[in-house]
């Protein structure tokens, strides 16, 4: 009995100063070196390949811009008419000649206010660039954010693994100690070792999915794949100090797909007027220099011109016709957005609401019972009351519940990170 309770001692001795900084309600600051979420952000921002990939369309819609404010070229036409290249004989005999050369230029006329429907339409164009760019922004922020408690999650869910494979491991070494001197049964061994290798393999699987989390972080900021990568082990767990009903006006006011999908339908109006625009006819007006030369006698004259298109037939109906589809499509999509802005708020603060209760309640309930049965099966176990499948039994519950408490302080942190973007806001500003 006495070697059974030193044995049992020593291994709670070495594996205890690890259970007590698992029970903590804050965990440990990250190492130095770590990545903290707002440096996260700062370098998805500015490395995202998705996000650098999107800015170039504010690029292009202003090349647009410069396009639009252009106008119509000038024509110029060079002729030359009953030139003398092929022998024929010019005289006041023949109906030839004389030789006649032209210098003809025509200058459009825009109408309907085609430049103006046009640098407005660009200018939409441009501001749906942008705002296009503030939404990936707002998506990879996100992301970034769920990859970051992803990392957190599988650090803290790694430590607890590989502290329960230290204990484990330090019961068996004790265990053989016992078998060899015959305190204990070789069956009692071997359902330790096969404890001990069941936490082995938790931990190679903790481990993967550490390092697939930290890939996809990688991927997020912009880095190449292997390199190294940490963040802080401490999950956000401030409170949220904004209602339902606000956080639903601040989406409606500032989320930048609404407003994409809201400039769109602006878009599409500029679209309309553009087009009805392109439905007028354009002028042309010319002016035409022309020299003729026969027989040593040479004169020239000047003629005017003026041109335009007769719309019997193509009015640009098509285009206007489309252009109106276009803004009533823009308008239902408007319609559609803010009842799905609506349900991302009510479907967010839910979780929100949720987590916060599941967080409450590990703290104040199962993390307090879990560890009163994990002690009093310890003290049962070290008096010869309790077999060793008891006391793993128990301390199976005590870990599972840390792995619950670990799941549920990211589950909260990832709901105020979705709060922050259903809301549109910037990150930690609740």
């Amino acid at each position: 009995m006495n070697t059974k309770c030193v044995a049992v001692c020593l291994a709670l001795s070495a594996w205890g100063p690890a259970l007590l900084a698992q029970q903590g309600a804050a965990p440990p600051p990250g190492q130095g070196g770590a990545l903290t979420l707002e440096a996260a952000i700062d370098e998805a921002v500015s490395s995202n390949l998705q996000l650098a990939a999107e800015k170039r369309n504010i690029a292009v819609a202003q090349t647009q811009e410069i396009t639009a404010r252009l106008r119509p070229n000038p024509v110029l036409t060079v002729s030359g008419q009953t030139l003398n290249l092929l022998g024929a004989q010019f005289n006041p005999n023949t109906p030839l000649g004389p030789n006649q050369a032209n210098v003809h230029t025509d200058l459009p006329i825009e109408r309907g206010g085609k430049r103006q429907s046009r640098m407005a339409y660009a200018a939409a164009e441009l501001e749906a660039a942008g705002l296009g760019v503030r939404e990936l922004t707002r998506r990879v922020v996100f992301a970034v954010e769920s990859a970051y408690v992803d990392v957190q999650l599988a650090k803290a869910d790694l430590a607890l693994a590989q502290q329960n494979l230290a204990y484990l491991q330090n019961v068996v070494e004790v265990n053989q100690a016992r078998l060899r001197s015959g305190d204990l049964a070789q069956v009692e061994l071997e359902r330790s070792q096969i404890a001990a290798l069941q936490y082995a393999t938790a931990v190679d699987e903790a481990r993967l999915q550490l390092e697939q989390s930290k890939t996809q972080l990688r991927l997020l900021l912009g880095r190449p794949p292997g390199a190294p990568i940490d963040v802080d082990d401490r999950f956000r767990s401030d409170p949220l100090s904004v209602s339902e009903p606000e956080v639903a006006r601040l989406a409606f006011d500032r989320r930048p797909d609404l407003l994409l999908d809201q400039q769109a339908k602006v878009r599409s109006q500029a679209d309309l007027r553009l087009q009805l625009a392109n439905g007028k006819v354009d002028y042309s007006i010319g002016a035409e220099y022309t020299h003729q030369r026969a027989w040593g006698i040479g004169g020239s004259s000047v003629g005017l011109y003026f041109s335009m298109p007769l719309p019997l037939f193509n009015r640009n109906q098509g285009e206007i016709a489309r252009a109106e589809q276009e803004i009533a499509l823009a308008g239902a999509r408007v319609t559609a957005a803010n009842a799905e802005v609506a349900a991302e708020v009510e479907k967010a603060y839910r979780e929100y609401e949720v987590s916060r209760a599941l967080l409450a309640n590990v703290e104040n309930n199962m993390l307090a019972k879990a560890r009163a049965v994990r002690e009093t099966t310890e003290y049962s176990y070290r008096r010869g009351e309790a077999t060793l499948v008891e006391f793993l039994d128990a301390q199976r519950a005590f870990n599972d519940t840390m792995q619950a408490y670990n799941a549920a302080r990211a589950g909260y942190a990832r709901s105020l990170y979705q709060i922050d973007s259903v809301s549109g806001a910037t990150p930690g500003s609740h």
